[in-house]
C-alpha cells in the first residue's frame, strides 16, 4: 500500500520553493524508500515504506508536469505532454511483464532495486543539466492547516471509498466529505492557499477541464481490473495470457499520444478531448456486450479503440488545464492533473466493486461464479459508457482555450 499521492500540498510547494529543487527531492526520497522497501524486514515495516515512498512520488507527480509546461516553449507543449503520457503508457504496460519477470527469477526485492539507476540517472540530469529554476510564487505564505486539511480528506475519502460496501466504509467516507468541505470553506479564506479554489470558479476552462478528467478516468480505470477478471475467470486464459491481451490497449495509448498532444498545439484541445471522451463512450458499451466464448481478436480490437480514445483525450486536457492558468499556478496545476487521475481511479474500482458486491458477494473469485460476474460486468461496463458519455458535454463546456494563449 502508498500514501495517496497528495500532490496540491506539494505542487504549492513547489510553485513557492522551486520546482526543479522538489523534483530531484522527490527523486531521492523515491530512490531512498525504494531501497527500504527491498530491505524490509516484516510486511508492517514495507506498508511503512510504501506510505513514505508516496511522499516522493506527490513530489515528482507534483511537479513533473510543471516542469515540462515551464521548460518547453508555448507551441510544443502539446507535444512534449504527449510524449510524457506516452513513456507514462510504456512503462504501465511493461511494468506487470518486467514485475512478473523479475519476481519469478530475481524475488520480490528486484523490483524495487532495479528502479535504482534509472533514478540516479534522472537526478543527475536534472541537476546537471536542467539549469535554471522556477518558481514564480516565491516568498508567498505556505498554508499549512490547508494542506493538513487536504491530505487527511483526501486519505479518509480514498479509503473510505475502498470500502464503501462495509459500515467501516461509509464512516470513513462521510468524515472524509465533511473534512474535504471543510477544506475548501478553509480555502476560500485565505490569501495565500495550498489549491486556489477560485480557480474552479472563475477559470472555467480549468473546472471543467479538470471535471473532464475526473470522470474519464471514473469511467475507465477499472477496464483493465474487470477485464482480466473476465479473461482468467470466465474465458479461462492464464494470468499470463490476460495481461498479454490487455496490454493492446496500453500499446495503442503509447503510440497515439504524442500525435494527440501534438495536434493539440495547432487545434483546439477540448475538440480532440471530447473525440477522444467520445470513443472511449463507444468503446466501454462495446465491452459490455462480451460475453463467454467472445472471440480474442474482438477483444482485442475494441482494447485498442478504447486505447485510440483514452490517447486522444488525454495530453490534449492536460494541455488544456496547464495552459488555462498563469505560470505561479503551473505546479498546482500539475498536481491537479495527478490528483483527478487519484480520485477518478479510486471512483472507478469503487464502482466496479459495489457491481461485484451486488451479484457476485464476498465470496473469493473462482470459474464456479463466472455466471454471478457475468451479471456485474454488463451493468458496469454500461454505467462507465454513459459515465463517459456525460464526460463528453463538460469537456466541450470549457470553452475555447488555444495552448498558444498563454
Amino acid at each position: 500500500m502508498q500514501l495517496p499521492r497528495s500532490s496540491y500540498p506539494l505542487g504549492r510547494v513547489a510553485d513557492i520553493w522551486g520546482r526543479k529543487k522538489v523534483f530531484v527531492i522527490g527523486m531521492g526520497v523515491f530512490a531512498v524508500t525504494s531501497t527500504l522497501c527491498a530491505v524490509a524486514p516484516s510486511a508492517g515495516l514495507l506498508i511503512a515504506f510504501r506510505w513514505a515512498q508516496g511522499i516522493g512520488s506527490a513530489m515528482i507527480f507534483g511537479t513533473s508536469i510543471a516542469l515540462l509546461t515551464s521548460v518547453y516553449p508555448i507551441q510544443e507543449r502539446g507535444k512534449a505532454l504527449g510524449m510524457t503520457v506516452a513513456v507514462v503508457y510504456i512503462g504501465g504496460a511493461s511494468g506487470p511483464v518486467l514485475g512478473g519477470f523479475l519476481t519469478t527469477f530475481l524475488g520480490w526485492e528486484s523490483i524495487f532495486l532495479v528502479i535504482l539507476p534509472g533514478i540516479v540517472g534522472v537526478i543527475w540530469i536534472g541537476t546537471r543539466k536542467l539549469v535554471g529554476e522556477w518558481c514564480e510564487a516565491s516568498g508567498e505564505r505556505y498554508d499549512h492547516v490547508g494542506a493538513a486539511f487536504y491530505v487527511l480528506s483526501l486519505t479518509a475519502v480514498i479509503i473510505g471509498f475502498s470500502f464503501l460496501s462495509e459500515p467501516f466504509g461509509i464512516v470513513l467516507t462521510v468524515v472524509g466529505a465533511f473534512l474535504l468541505a471543510t477544506f475548501v470553506f478553509w480555502e476560500l479564506r485565505q490569501s495565500s492557499p495550498v489549491l486556489e479554489m477560485r480557480l474552479f470558479v472563475r477559470n472555467r476552462s480549468f473546472a471543467f477541464s479538470n471535471l473532464a478528467a475526473l470522470i474519464n478516468y471514473a469511467a475507465t480505470f477499472a477496464v483493465s481490473f474487470m477485464m482480466s477478471l473476465y479473461l482468467q475467470y470466465v474465458e479461462g486464459f492464464s494470468a499470463h495470457e490476460a495481461g498479454m491481451i490487455l496490454v493492446s490497449q496500453m500499446v495503442v495509448m503509447a503510440a497515439f499520444s504524442p500525435v494527440a498532444g501534438k495536434l493539440s498545439d495547432v487545434i483546439e484541445p477540448r475538440i480532440i478531448a471530447s473525440i477522444g471522451m467520445g470513443i472511449n463512450s463507444i468503446g466501454l458499451a462495446l465491452i459490455s456486450f462480451f460475453r463467454e466464448g467472445t472471440e480474442v481478436w474482438m477483444m482485442v480490437a475494441v482494447l485498442a479503440f478504447l486505447g485510440f480514445g483514452f490517447a486522444l483525450f488525454s495530453s490534449p486536457n492536460t494541455n488544456a488545464i496547464m495552459s488555462s492558468v498563469e505560470k505561479r499556478n503551473f505546479g498546482i496545476a500539475s498536481a491537479s492533473v495527478g490528483t483527478m487521475r487519484l480520485i477518478g481511479q479510486v471512483l472507478s474500482l469503487g464502482i466496479a466493486t459495489m457491481f461485484i458486491a451486488v451479484y457476485v458477494g464476498s465470496a473469493e473469485m473462482s470459474s464456479e461464479l463466472a455466471p454471478e460476474f457475468m451479471k456485474a460486468f454488463q451493468p458496469g461496463f454500461i454505467t462507465f459508457s454513459i459515465l463517459c458519455f456525460m464526460g463528453v458535454f463538460a469537456s466541450l463546456t470549457r470553452g475555447k482555450l488555444r495552448s498558444g494563449d498563454r
